[in-house]
């Protein structure tokens, strides 16, 4: 019987990676209450996933997380900016019920996941299409060459205690790229680097952080399932795993995009 080759997983992946594309690139394009169903969807799954790393046993646990997701990302789109905060506190409370294990990973990580999906809705509907798209192309480009830099060229591993098949190749390839990507949107996003915009200069540079961002995103999901002793967060994607496999590189740049949000208006 011959051994499995690196590439065996390569086909469920683009399978799996057509159809995302085509659904979440159809949201972003069309905006509004399309893209706002789609982040919110997106933040219940990952919800209902982070709990059940958690609390595996429960699995009304995990679909009342995935509620409380729903309902708190919609009150903060519907009601003014000063309930934003107490929402958030009460998300947090609420949703450290229905977890049991792992509270003091989980529950950072599912501060962020909330925190990223409100940077997610607000550099759409408030920044545009351009800097959206700008923002998936750094995410995806980084986990393309890092995918395939990692494979072909191998060598010495980034965090081989968290995350054992990440190179420092595929690592630095995710920074040749974004910052490739980085280039290619300067005539696109000129207004946002003029006036400071979301990376606050250059924009190859901010393209370089916000791949970093993304590959530290993997890793501390890598680092929670390890915790959890699963190999997947679930098995919703074929070739993928479950949405905070697929997405958990997009929760750490959208974070630095959330947290520049709130930095730059003080600088």
């Amino acid at each position: 019987m011959s051994e499995p080759s690196k590439w065996d997983d390569l086909g469920p992946r683009l399978g799996s990676a057509v159809v995302m594309v085509a659904l979440g690139g159809g949201a972003i394009w069309a905006g509004g209450l399309w893209f706002l169903a789609l982040v919110v969807l997106a933040l219940a799954v990952m919800l209902w996933e982070l709990v059940r790393l958690s609390n595996p046993d429960k699995a009304t646990a995990a679909l009342q997380a995935g509620a409380l997701g729903v309902v708190s990302l919609g009150l903060v789109q519907v009601l003014p900016p000063i309930f934003t905060l107490p929402i958030a506190g009460a998300f947090l409370i609420i949703f450290r019920g229905l977890t049991r294990n792992l509270r003091a990973i989980v529950m950072p990580y599912a501060a962020v996941i909330w925190l990223a999906c409100m940077g997610l809705l607000s550099l759409r509907l408030e920044g545009g299409l351009m800097p959206m798209l700008w923002l998936v192309s750094v995410v995806i480009v980084t986990d393309m060459a890092g995918y395939f830099a990692g494979r072909m060229i191998g060598g010495p591993k980034f965090w081989p205690a968290i995350s054992p098949k990440k190179t420092w190749s595929g690592t630095v390839a995710g920074w040749l790229g974004a910052a490739l990507v980085g280039y290619m949107f300067v005539p696109q996003l000129a207004e946002f680097i003029d006036e400071g915009g979301a990376v606050g200069g250059s924009l190859v540079i901010g393209s370089v952080l916000l791949s970093f961002a993304s590959q530290m995103g993997d890793i501390a999901e890598s680092a929670i399932k390890r915790r959890a002793g699963v190999k997947d967060a679930s098995n919703l994607i074929p070739g993928h795993g479950g949405l905070l496999d697929r997405f958990d590189g997009m929760i750490g740049a959208a974070l630095m995009i959330s947290l520049w949000g709130l930095i730059e208006p003080l600088l």
